[in-house]
């Protein structure tokens, strides 16, 4: 490799770096200041001024694009389809798991959950709902698909079921993010029967 190819890896690597380093300050400033952080807030939290910030981000829209992608990446689907990854009792269970772990990420991440949803439906910019619900629907889909083939059943209605799901799941647990009528517990309790019911209806139960 030349010296100018030597030179310009490392101010690729180092950008890249930086970026990462004002990701991470930008989700220090999302918790401290609320979903409506400012630019002000972001370079506060990285001990910087704003013009550092635009020397690695064109706009605050790209940095809220790169912030929603740490959100997905690094917070929620690494808890929703871990859980989906685990062994289980049952399928219940496994519902369970799953709607109980993005509850509990509302109670410990009110300000990256209202920040994210407030994202939704961004013209010609990210969607993080969209893209998150889409995966653990499709994850989920897969899963329902694998027991309905087992079970010698058609699995056209796996997709269909797991995608009710996911949107049940959402606009229940939005709804209750404001309203908070029931405890955390009993919510995710009622969402997986609500679900389970779902495919308990398609699917004889697993073997002991």
């Amino acid at each position: 490799m030349s010296k100018t190819d030597g030179r310009s890896a490392r101010w690729t690597e180092h950008r890249r770096s930086r970026r990462e380093d004002l990701v991470g300050a930008a989700l220090t400033a999302l918790r401290t200041a609320g979903p409506d952080f400012s630019v002000d807030d972001v370079a506060r939290a990285a001990g910087v001024s704003k013009t550092v910030i635009y020397r690695y981000f064109s706009d605050k829209d790209e940095l809220i694009d790169a912030v929603l992608e740490r959100i997905s990446a690094e917070v929620l689907l690494p808890r929703l389809l871990g859980e989906l990854a685990l062994e289980r009792a049952d399928d219940r269970a496994r519902l369970h798991a799953v709607i109980a772990a993005f509850v509990r990420l509302i109670e410990e991440e009110p300000a990256l959950y209202r920040f994210a949803y407030a994202q939704a439906g961004r013209t010609g910019r990210a969607d993080l709902v969209a893209a998150t619900e889409n995966q653990v629907a499709q994850a989920l889909g897969m899963l329902m698909a694998e027991r309905l083939a087992a079970a010698g059943r058609p699995t056209g209605a796996a997709m269909t079921w797991a995608y009710g799901v996911v949107g049940m799941v959402q606009l229940t647990a939005h709804w209750w993010s404001g309203s908070r009528t029931v405890p955390a517990a009993e919510l995710a309790e009622q969402l997986a029967d609500l679900a389970h019911g779902g495919l308990a209806a398609l699917l004889p139960p697993l073997p002991d």
